[in-house]
C-alpha cells in the first residue's frame, strides 16, 4: 500500500510540474522574469531522489513506525497536500514551481495567503517528512527534512528579494 501511495505522490509532481509549465508560458508572455534560476535543478533533484529514497529504504530498511508516529505522519501529510493545493488554487496562473514574477502584479493575500508568507513551501516541508515516515522509512525523513530546509532558506530569500523588486 505504501508503495502505491509514494507512486500517487509521484504521479501529483508530474502533474503539477504540466501545470507550472502551463503557467509559465502564461507568465512569460505577460512579460514575467524568473529569478534564481540556478537553485532550480537542485529542487528538482532533491524531490526526485527524495520519492526513490522513501521507495529504497521502504524496500530494503524499513522501521516500525509506532501508530501514534503514523497518525501524525498521516495528519501531516494531509495537511500539507492541503496547503499546496489550496496555494496552487489560490494564485491560479500565477502558481509555477520557480520563482517567476509578474513585474506590476499585486500580491496575492487571499486563501492561505492571509496567515501564513509561504504557505506551499509549509505543505512541502510536511509533505517530506510526513511521507517517509508513513513507510516508516525515519532516515529519508530526516535527511531530506534538513536538505529541503536548506533549499527552502535558500529560495525563500530570492522570491522575497523578487516580490520586493
Amino acid at each position: 500500500m505504501y508503495l502505491v501511495l509514494v507512486l500517487l505522490v509521484a504521479l501529483q509532481r508530474v502533474v503539477e510540474l504540466q501545470i507550472s509549465h502551463s503557467n509559465e508560458v502564461h507568465l512569460r508572455r505577460r512579460g514575467a522574469v524568473e529569478h534564481g534560476a540556478s537553485h532550480y535543478p537542485f529542487m528538482v533533484a532533491l524531490h526526485t531522489l527524495w520519492l526513490v529514497a522513501c521507495v529504497g529504504e521502504w524496500m530494503y530498511a524499513p522501521l516500525c513506525t509506532p501508530w501514534r508516529v503514523l497518525f501524525v505522519a498521516w495528519m501531516m501529510f494531509l495537511a500539507g497536500q492541503y496547503l499546496r493545493w489550496t496555494t496552487i488554487r489560490t494564485l491560479k496562473r500565477r502558481w509555477t514551481t520557480r520563482v517567476i514574477v509578474l513585474e506590476d502584479a499585486e500580491l496575492v493575500s487571499g486563501g492561505p495567503f492571509r496567515w501564513l508568507n509561504h504557505p506551499n513551501y509549509l505543505g512541502v516541508c510536511l509533505e517530506i517528512v510526513a511521507l517517509p515516515l508513513i513507510g516508516g522509512c525515519w532516515r529519508s525523513a530526516l535527511i531530506f527534512g534538513v536538505l529541503n530546509a536548506l533549499l527552502l532558506a535558500v529560495r525563500i530569500k530570492i522570491e522575497e528579494r523578487a516580490l520586493r523588486g
